[in-house]
């Protein structure tokens, strides 16, 4: 399953939804430290991508967040653990948008799908 993120939660809409409170605590237990709701977005766009088929919905891919015309892709809540790296080429903050500079400090973020993505050395220092 293809779970990159589609944008911030500050650039998503709000959505009210109905569900049962035992199907609510479920998807808490099921979630963990990630959240119910990333849980149910995550499901959400892979029933879309089922639908209409993995090439029809193109997630973000590495060009897309260096780019400044695309909004920080991540939250604080997205990040599981950090590590510290030297940046080898240009990079951006996959939260921020910060420019990360060629041979610049920076973090190495670990998201709860499992990618690794950019982090300023700032940012990186702060979620420990």
């Amino acid at each position: 399953m293809d779970t990159r993120k589609r944008g911030s939660t500050s650039e998503m809409q709000v959505t009210s939804i109905r569900l049962e409170p035992e199907l609510k605590e479920r998807l808490r237990e099921i979630s963990g430290e990630q959240g119910y709701q990333t849980l149910i977005r995550e499901v959400l766009w892979q029933f879309v991508e089922q639908q209409m088929g993995a090439d029809e919905v193109r997630p973000y891919s590495v060009e897309d967040r260096r780019s400044p015309s695309h909004p920080p892709l991540l939250s604080v809540s997205d990040i599981r653990a950090t590590f510290r790296a030297v940046a080898q080429q240009e990079e951006r903050c996959a939260i921020t948008g910060q420019v990360i500079r060629s041979q610049q400090f920076m973090g190495l973020g670990l998201t709860t799908t499992g990618e690794l993505v950019p982090l300023s050395a700032q940012f990186s220092e702060s979620v420990r």
